[in-house]
């Protein structure tokens, strides 16, 4: 990946980053959430039916505006890895990892020899389309290319310290909705036991040099995540604040 990557660099100069889930299959909709000037966007290939054509697209309109894409595959699968890498995302997003082992195919996936095992062709978008790229893709792609994980359960956070040790691996989010549920209180996010795990794993994060992630579902908890020192902090979902705005607005018309 030969471009800059706004979002490393945003992570590297301790800056606090905000983005959201792009889960519509729409270059015009990616466009406008990128004009607003966030720091990055997810492309959710997990969740939306957003195909890899559309999702070049999408890169290519959040590039346009300075923002950085990222791509959410459904799971630890080398062609899908490949395919969004080659396509030009700033990081890959995997979720639900569960071990130290599954992070390490993740990177043999992600990154070139030695790092890795990554598939190699300069005839693509990450490689400008270019075969006199082919000696330095190996170095740039590996340096210039993010890797970030869902942390989503507590086998992965029974892990975490094994986890930690993974060089490679640069973003941990943690999904406070998944982490609920598995401690037993499902969608009961604020709950301290919740609000503590996050604590105590931002901690551990920041320590081994990476950074925290996580979701945040108002405006009020973007600031009290920032406080505590999460650095990539994700804002909802594109249909949901599309579908709330146009409902507030109905709920107002059928009310006066």
């Amino acid at each position: 990946m030969f471009r800059e990557n706004f979002l490393k660099k945003k992570l590297e100069a301790g800056e606090f980053v905000l983005g959201t889930w792009a889960i519509i299959p729409s270059v015009i909709t990616v466009d406008i959430m990128a004009s607003a000037g966030l720091d990055f966007i997810i492309i959710d290939a997990e969740h939306g039916p957003i195909s890899f054509e559309t999702a070049q697209n999408m890169v290519i309109a959040c590039e346009s505006r300075g923002v950085s894409p990222v791509m959410r595959v459904g799971t630890i699968d080398e062609s899908d890895i490949l395919k969004a890498l080659d396509i030009g995302v700033h990081a890959i997003q995997v979720p639900n990892v569960k071990s130290k082992e599954d992070i390490e195919q993740l990177i043999h996936y992600s990154k070139y020899p030695p790092n890795g095992n990554r598939g190699f062709s300069p005839f693509t978008r990450a490689g400008n389309y270019n075969i006199e790229n082919s000696t330095k893709m190996s170095v740039v792609g590996n340096e210039n290319t993010l890797v970030a994980v869902n942390i989503e359960g507590k086998e992965a956070i029974d892990e975490i310290d094994r986890i930690l040790e993974i060089e490679d691996l640069d973003i941990l989010f943690i999904g406070l909705f998944d982490l609920s549920k598995s401690l037993g209180i499902p969608g009961q996010v604020d709950d301290p036991k919740v609000i503590n795990y996050l604590k105590e794993l931002n901690t551990k994060i920041t320590k081994a040099g990476k950074y925290t992630g996580t979701i945040t579902t108002s405006e009020e908890k973007v600031i009290q995540f920032k406080k505590l020192g999460i650095k990539y902090i994700v804002h909802l979902v594109d249909c949901d604040m599309l579908r709330n705005s146009y409902a507030e607005v109905k709920d107002t018309f059928d009310n006066v």
